[in-house]
């Protein structure tokens, strides 16, 4: 996907079990799109950031929702099983949504995990890429790419730097 181009009507399952579509987020102020997965130490490590940001805008009417795609054949890790998981264990706040059949992966251009796509409330593309500067060491962050972007979408405004790439694992797409 390229900024401004529109998020395309999804629906996936969820951890819960239920069916979740980008219909349940229209009438959000933005939209938080995160592809991640469970075996990968940046996403990983990105998990409790992502979470607490989740928290942080709930009150400013983000809506977002995460989205594992990769083949759990190579990684097992990432089986839906394991997606219920770690939900439960970082106490996830909001929809994460299998793509077993890595379409909605292909339609957002994912590459890596963990890879953020930030929608305004037209549902156009607005921020793609990295979370922030430094996945290792939160303590060691100096730029908050994805925060800022939020901020910018929330008050309607064009964002800065509208992509930054994203580090981390390669999608593990099915042969």
């Amino acid at each position: 996907m390229n900024i401004g181009d529109n998020l395309k009507h999804f629906e996936l399952k969820s951890t819960n079990g239920e069916v979740v579509s980008s219909y349940h987020f229209s009438d959000k102020s933005a939209l938080l799109v995160v592809v991640t997965c469970n075996h990968c130490p940046t996403a990983l490590a990105y998990w409790p950031r992502i979470v607490s940001l989740a928290n942080q805008y709930e009150e400013d009417n983000l809506g977002v929702l995460a989205i594992n795609g990769n083949d759990a054949s190579q990684k097992p890790m990432d089986s839906f099983s394991e997606m219920q998981r770690l939900v439960t264990q970082y106490k996830v706040p909001f929809p994460y949504l299998h793509d077993e059949s890595q379409t909605i992966l292909k339609q957002l251009g994912a590459e890596r995990t963990p890879v953020v796509f930030l929608f305004n409330a037209r549902r156009e593309l607005v921020y793609k890429g990295a979370i922030d500067d430094s996945w290792e060491n939160e303590a060691a962050v100096m730029r908050v790419y994805l925060e800022d972007a939020i901020e910018f979408a929330l008050d309607g405004l064009e964002i800065d730097y509208p992509e930054i790439p994203a580090v981390g694992c390669s999608i593990k797409w099915k042969s």
